[in-house]
């Protein structure tokens, strides 16, 4: 199943719906695993009359540091015992062809393509005989854009990871994927810059969806950030950066 959120003549706001080839089928209410968009529904829409827009509205966005080894390396710091977490701004979230604004304060603003984890119920203390991917809607694309320069200069990463524009994630929530093993690739103006296999993280989807949870409650809805591979570069006015996910689609923002 493919989950979307758009937005159309006939909606007041944006609506979630379940894609099945060119055809939304619409739900009438947030969605979760309680409660999925089907074929079934009475509402239907052609995709070519809606606007694609982010398919989230989390609570929270809980990002993971250095989840890659080579990424870690890149940027000179050492590999963590436990997983690195961090919060970014749910009003950075933007969605697919939307555009990504520098800021003025920064002047070296870096891309960091990266699985998505959407969450589909809530999840708090996973007891060993369940398995944390049972509490996933689906996966998606995310850019987890950083201000490079004010990261270092705050030590902590609230600013350097929450400007408005600073969190695309898109076009699609997809259910159907491994976690466990997809590429992940992200490409500036046309070049390759990151790649690698979700295989390779330090953590692993389970494992962080199960360590997370025993910190803090997840909502349906809200949103994991599970870390980034080595390649990250600075992004320029003008620029279009693309994050590519196996199984999932490609998740495009031009640089204003």
């Amino acid at each position: 199943m493919k989950l979307c959120r758009a937005t159309h003549a006939s909606f007041e706001q944006p609506r979630f719906g379940a894609l099945e080839g060119s055809t939304v089928h619409v739900f009438e209410a947030g969605v979760s695993l309680d409660a999925l968009p089907t074929s079934q529904s009475s509402h239907t829409v052609s995709l070519k009359e809606v606007t694609l827009v982010a398919p989230v509205t989390p609570s929270k966005i809980v990002c993971v540091g250095r989840n890659y080894r080579e990424h870690a390396a890149e940027l000179g710091n050492k590999m963590p015992e436990e997983p690195l977490l961090f919060l970014k701004a749910p009003s950075s979230v933007i969605g697919d062809g939307d555009t990504i604004e520098l800021p003025w304060e920064s002047e070296r603003v870096e891309h960091e393509g990266e699985l998505g984890v959407v969450i589909g119920r809530r999840a708090r203390h996973i007891s060993a005989d369940e398995d944390p991917l049972s509490y996933v809607l689906g996966y998606t694309c995310v850019n987890d854009v950083t201000a490079r320069d004010l990261q270092r200069k705050d030590i902590q990463f609230t600013r350097a990871k929450s400007f408005d524009t600073f969190c695309p994630v898109g076009p699609l929530i997809v259910r159907d994927i491994n976690p466990l093993d997809a590429e992940v690739t992200t490409r500036l103006n046309g070049d390759i810059k990151q790649r690698a296999r979700t295989s390779t993280m330090a953590f692993s989807v389970p494992f962080l969806i199960r360590y997370i949870a025993e910190i803090m409650t997840l909502y349906p809805g809200d949103l994991i950030a599970t870390g980034t591979p080595a390649g990250v570069s600075p992004m320029k006015h003008g620029d279009v950066v693309e994050i590519e996910i196996e199984g999932i689609g490609v998740l495009r923002n031009k640089i204003n």
